[in-house]
């Protein structure tokens, strides 16, 4: 009977982690979807493509904010009550998308969706220790975040492959509409989860990012002890953890092998969506394709960056460093050559596959470089932050000079970051 009532609880307790992951890859493929939808929204609302991008910088910019004031702000709601309230609201927003009748409407559903984006990925991100046995954390936290690289690479070819069938207005419902079915789910499969009765309460179990255990045994939602974990994942946290010990993190300071994983992050992911955003515009303006070879396009490209995350995500638990750069060399080669040939399909997916696998390098780096929960925040904040200046330079660029020439933007950008990786973090031993 024991044995009958553990394996229920530990099935129960999976289905949570999965549910988790499904929400991110909602809330990510919602961040993206303007992406693949880009010129059919501003020709229908009457704007340009570039402020049409405003649709990904303004989401970005409040998700970086949200994610930390929502993490003081809720600490001590339950975190089950607030993500099922959070994607609730991320599916108000995309009906809202769906039904703007102008660009400002559309927006203001925007910086909604920013909102349940910072907050659902904070929340979810540190779950793992929460619902699952210290041994299996790892492979929790990887399967929850795995719905944002899965969102990064394949939610947007999903979209564009609906709108090229049912128009873009569809997309946002649909995507709606499976928020809604998300809401149920949450609420039957997670179960209660308390927030921090006081403000002293171990940042380990709430921290708003990916989350490590710590070492030794530690009680489970029945109170019962468990085993200390174990495994590559959490080898890598507690390397990272080992090495928070100097004065300086104690202090707050940012080290400097953090500051280095930050700068790339900037770079790299600045890079991507300057070009990634207008990459319609461009596919249909440059190399004449048609609705229905865009949607396949993007589809190949979210095929390699699958294959490129769970690639990368194998080597970078160990050498995060090398990984990045070869990932990111991929990435440059890749939207230089863009603008040069007539047939873009191969150079999408090598693109993709060096993008898919950066999201996953760059949260194995960060955990290795120290920082803990100020670490975590503020790549949360990085990236989104990232996502909005890419998006918003892209859109001068394509305004102001060319679609083509947000390939060449993005090429430079992921170049010097192969510099700055090869240069700054050599000298770290965090990234090594």
């Amino acid at each position: 009977m024991t044995m009958t009532v553990d394996s229920t609880s530990g099935r129960a307790r999976w289905l949570a982690v999965a549910s988790l992951a499904m929400g991110t890859f909602a809330i990510v493929t919602s961040e993206m979807l303007p992406v693949g939808l880009l010129t059919s929204i501003s020709g229908e609302l009457g704007v340009s493509d570039g402020t049409a991008g405003l649709m990904m910088s303004a989401p970005g910019l409040v998700a970086a904010v949200s994610a930390p004031v929502l993490a003081i702000i809720a600490r001590r709601l339950d975190r089950r009550l607030t993500l099922v309230g959070l994607m609730a609201l991320l599916a108000v927003a995309n009906l809202g998308c769906a039904l703007a009748p102008d660009h400002l409407v559309m927006l203001a559903a925007r910086v909604l969706t920013g909102v349940s984006i910072g907050g659902f990925w904070a929340f979810a991100a540190g779950l793992g220790p929460r619902l699952v046995p210290d041994r299996s954390v790892g492979r929790a936290t990887s399967t929850i975040l795995s719905g944002v690289s899965v969102a990064s690479v394949l939610g947007v070819p999903a979209a564009a492959f609906v709108s090229s069938f049912a128009g873009w207005r569809v997309a946002f419902a649909a995507l709606g509409l499976v928020a809604f079915v998300l809401v149920a789910l949450l609420a039957a499969t997670l179960p209660p989860l308390p927030g921090h009765p006081r403000p002293q309460a171990s940042p380990h179990r709430e921290a708003p990012g990916p989350a490590a255990p710590s070492p030794g045994p530690s009680p489970d939602m029945s109170g019962s002890a468990r085993p200390e974990a174990s495994g590559p994942v959490l080898d890598v946290l507690r390397s990272g953890s080992a090495e928070r010990e100097d004065p300086g993190s104690r202090r707050g300071k940012i080290s400097r092998p953090l500051r280095i994983v930050l700068v790339l992050t900037v770079l790299i992911i600045s890079g991507h969506f300057a070009a990634y955003t207008y990459v319609r515009p461009f596919l249909e303006q440059e190399a004449g394709a048609g609705s229905g070879l865009v949607g396949t396009a993007l589809l190949l490209y979210g095929a390699a960056g699958v294959l490129g995350n769970f690639a990368a995500g194998a080597r970078a638990a160990r050498r995060p460093r090398a990984v990045l750069i070869t990932l990111a060399v991929l990435m440059a080669v890749a939207t230089a050559a863009l603008p040069l040939i007539g047939q873009p399909l191969a150079a999408l997916m090598v693109w993709g596959l060096g993008y898919g696998g950066v999201g996953v390098t760059l949260q194995l780096w960060i955990m290795r470089s120290g920082g803990g929960e100020l670490g975590t925040a503020l790549f949360v904040a990085a990236f989104n932050v990232s996502i909005a200046l890419g998006s918003f330079a892209g859109g001068r660029v394509a305004d102001g000079v060319s679609v083509a020439a947000t390939m060449w933007l993005a090429a430079a950008l992921t170049a010097v970051s192969v510099a700055v990786a090869g240069i700054g973090g050599r000298s770290t031993r965090n990234g090594s």
